[in-house]
């Protein structure tokens, strides 16, 4: 090889080497503007949990868990009733959602091209899109003037109509995942449609599902605007979901609404409590997400 070759193969080489050099420094900062606006976004998020932890956890004790609130003008008192209204409508909310929402999906995962399923989905995207004060008024004009009053089962199905979209979203998108095989497979063996799809195609799915009946509970979990015009609140210990009753969104915002000093601290408290709740509920999610996840 001659030796003007062998410069030229030197600088190519050269030039190649500070080609890789210099996307190397390119990818190196756009990793880091990406790190920075992940800080960046993190930290608001950051800042409001440490502020609600540090303001709440004064105010949480076995009195607070366990006690009713108390009169105007007395000091103490908890959030027993709101806690355990929470957890009754959630319950009947989901007793309600829970069902329907995976039929609904399953049909829409089943008839892909039907006009029925088309009018069914763009129903599902504008129920997702209405604002939860439109769902209570609704709610408030469907069942709580017909019944005379207010009550808990009127804000469980105000909550349970705002869960429907996810749950849906999330089991047809699931049962997508499937393959045609499965169910093509236990066709052919004899077994009847339903049965496939109840004890074929829905376990097999329920990782996904799961996810997302957790991820719509904790979505509506902390809402106030619905409830305050269906369940209202209550200042007594009730379990009749005929009644009206209270739950923590409810005496949030009553309490932090109040001139009383010792009121906003509870209130500080509850939303602690409810803060909790959705980590632990979104935790929940994550696990069954990792433990049975779908992969074919």
């Amino acid at each position: 090889m001659r030796k003007a070759d062998l410069v030229n193969v030197g600088d190519s080489k050269r030039e190649i080497e500070k080609q890789i050099a210099h996307r190397n420094r390119k990818n190196k900062r756009f990793k880091g503007v990406i790190i920075a606006a992940t800080i960046i976004s993190t930290l608001p998020l950051l800042f409001i949990l440490f502020y609600i932890f540090r303001q709440g956890i004064s105010a949480i004790n076995w009195q607070f868990l366990t006690h009713l609130p108390k009169p105007v003008g007395e000091t103490g008192g908890g959030v027993a009733n709101a806690l355990v209204g929470s957890i009754l409508i959630l319950l009947v909310s989901c007793i309600i959602a829970i069902p329907v929402g995976i039929v609904i999906g399953i049909y829409l995962n089943e008839e892909t091209n039907s006009r029925l399923a088309y009018y069914c989905r763009l129903a599902v995207d504008v129920l997702q899109g209405i604002p939860s004060i439109v769902i209570g008024i609704i709610i408030y004009e469907w069942i709580v003037r017909p019944m005379g009053g207010f009550s808990a089962l009127s804000g469980s199905v105000a909550l349970a109509l705002m869960m429907l979209p996810s749950i849906i979203k999330s089991t047809e998108e699931t049962l997508k995942l499937l393959p045609e095989s499965l169910k093509e497979a236990s066709l052919a063996l004899g077994v009847p449609y339903y049965k496939t799809m109840l004890k074929v195609i829905v376990p097999t799915g329920l990782g996904g599902i799961l996810t997302g009946v957790i991820l719509s509970i904790s979505r509506v979990v902390g809402e106030t605007a619905p409830l305050l015009f269906t369940a209202f609140g209550s200042p007594f210990m009730t379990t009749d979901i005929f009644k009206p009753m209270s739950s923590l969104p409810l005496i949030i915002f009553n309490y932090a609404t109040s001139p009383y000093e010792d009121w906003h601290q509870l209130a500080w408290g509850a939303s602690m409590l409810l803060i909790l709740m959705i980590l632990i509920l979104n935790i929940i999610s994550k696990i069954i997400q990792r433990k049975w996840k779908v992969q074919f």
